[in-house]
């Protein structure tokens, strides 16, 4: 009798210890789903309920992006963002998307102080982006400027009569299609993609003028499609000052009088983990694999199309030959 007592109460609480650990298991698993679904669904951002300074970001080339210009109008909504600071590292890109951003980011000074910071490169649309803060700062040996729009067609007439194909077209008027890949411009079409680029062009010196006290006669010299150094940019008052995210930080504090007490949050777009189902960014955060896959899949393909942006349409962008490796360096290089 006294080995089945034994057994009845070894049994007891074996049952007591898988209960109290059901019981634990049970809430653990409830606390990561909650997280992992205000995580799926941006809640997690409830941090940024507190007054704060906001930092953007722009780098690589710039394209119209709607994710980005969402999150430009909450930011110029959010009564918590009491100024902003925009840091970027671009050569440009497509004219429009330099435009959106410009005006976006327009709104936003608005109603709060924002500055901006230019890094490693902020050229062409970058530039016309970063005119539209109130306080443009760019360290040294910063690269910017490059203000100028490009428009670029191929033609490959010769290597199509290489290999016996022949294009042809029925069009509705001779301008339609043009330029296309397979006859070379005629002096008509070049004269009208010139009036184009010039009417774009004179739209963005215009915005320099305007942005950076200049006058017409001033801005049009400068925007021969150089690049300049942040020194020389200070010099032709191109930008504000020379420094970097402290000297923007700094200007909120002294001009703006933001406390310097208020933290630097980072603002981002959504994400391409966010954008997947609710339920696949749970599997996410239980550590699927099938999940992870799929995230890495994502990345993997936006890598492949930003390294070979297509830049459709009118282009404001500095192509220099090294501009990757210049990038990639964090400045200009010196041999």
């Amino acid at each position: 009798m006294s080995l089945d007592s034994d057994v009845l109460i070894d049994r007891r609480r074996l049952r007591r210890k898988v209960s109290f650990w059901r019981v634990v298991s049970f809430l653990a698993l409830a606390a990561l789903l909650l997280w992992g679904g205000a995580e799926a669904t941006g809640l997690g951002e409830l941090a940024r309920s507190e007054k704060h300074i906001a930092r953007i970001e722009i780098n690589g080339p710039i394209t119209y992006d709607r994710r980005q210009l969402e999150m430009l109008e909450a930011i110029a909504k959010d009564d918590t963002v009491q100024g902003v600071i925009v840091s970027i590292n671009s050569p440009g890109g497509t004219t429009s998307g330099g435009e959106a951003l410009y005006n976006a980011l327009r709104k936003i000074a608005e109603k709060k102080p924002l500055t901006a910071s230019i890094t490693t490169l902020g050229a062409s649309a970058a530039y016309l982006s970063a005119i539209a803060s109130d306080h443009l700062v760019a360290q040294y040996t910063s690269l910017t400027g490059s203000i100028g729009v490009l428009f670029q067609y191929g033609n490959a007439k010769g290597l199509l009569e290489k290999i016996g194909v022949e294009m042809d077209a029925i069009k509705s008027a001779p301008l339609k299609a043009e330029p296309n890949f397979y006859e070379p411009a005629t002096p008509e079409v070049k004269e009208t993609l010139q009036e184009l680029i010039d009417d774009t062009y004179m739209w963005f010196v215009g915005l320099v003028a305007e942005r950076r006290g200049l006058s017409k006669e001033r801005a049009l010299q400068l925007a021969n499609g150089q690049v300049y150094t942040g020194h020389q940019a200070k010099d032709l008052e191109l930008i504000d000052e020379i420094g970097g995210e402290q000297a923007a930080h700094q200007w909120l504090i002294d001009e703006k009088g933001l406390s310097s007490d208020l933290e630097i949050i980072d603002w981002k777009p959504e994400s391409d983990e966010r954008s997947l189902p609710f339920p696949a960014n749970l599997l996410g955060f239980l550590g699927s694999e099938n999940q992870n896959l799929v995230i890495s899949l994502l990345k993997t393909a936006k890598s492949v199309v930003d390294s070979s942006l297509p830049l459709d349409g009118l282009v404001s962008v500095w192509q220099a030959p090294d501009a990757a490796t210049v990038s990639a360096l964090g400045g200009a290089k010196h041999d």
